[in-house]
């Protein structure tokens, strides 16, 4: 008898309940002056927003983590401090980045993807992970600031849009 590899089972609707709490979408106080209050919308391949509880995201880099659900109109919302940039040991110098991973109905396993700061422009410039990127895709993994002072940072899994997403 040969066995075969059994599909992958999409993400259910379980956000709701099992794998989000009240306040996990701060890493940080809200009123700490080193939170960053950073928010989007996560979209389908047909531009609709994944309303709760389709979509989870999650937030983080080092030792803060945040997680969000996307509420009624596929709104996700995080407060976390901005890290600071990385020279690794060969001298290569990363910028600041928060690691963001979605998980949404219709996923196989989740989505790997990286937001970057609009005001590290020269850090941004040399960055090397970013630099693999097309130059004319990079913009999808660059937040982009809110005249309230947030930063917005919209997901795109599939289209036009699509996000930028990193395989590990």
């Amino acid at each position: 008898m040969t066995v075969g590899q059994s599909p992958s089972q999409t993400i259910g609707p379980m956000y709701g309940f099992a794998l989000y709490e009240p306040g996990m979408n701060a890493a940080v106080s809200p009123d700490d002056p080193a939170a960053r209050h950073v928010r989007g919308f996560v979209y389908d391949g047909n531009g609709e927003p994944l309303a709760h509880p389709d979509a989870l995201v999650e937030v983080w880099h080092g030792d803060q983590f945040t997680r969000a659900r996307t509420d009624a109109f596929g709104c996700w919302e995080v407060w976390i401090a901005k890290p600071t940039g990385v020279t690794l040991a060969d001298g290569t110098s990363l910028a600041p980045y928060l690691h963001v991973t979605v998980w949404a109905r219709g996923l196989m396993k989740q989505a790997e993807s990286r937001l970057y700061f609009p005001d590290e422009d020269a850090a941004n410039a040399i960055d090397p992970i970013l630099a693999l990127v097309p130059a004319e895709r990079r913009h999808t993994l660059r937040a982009v600031p809110a005249d309230d002072g947030t930063l917005r940072f919209d997901i795109h899994l599939q289209g036009e849009n699509e996000t930028v997403f990193f395989e590990f």
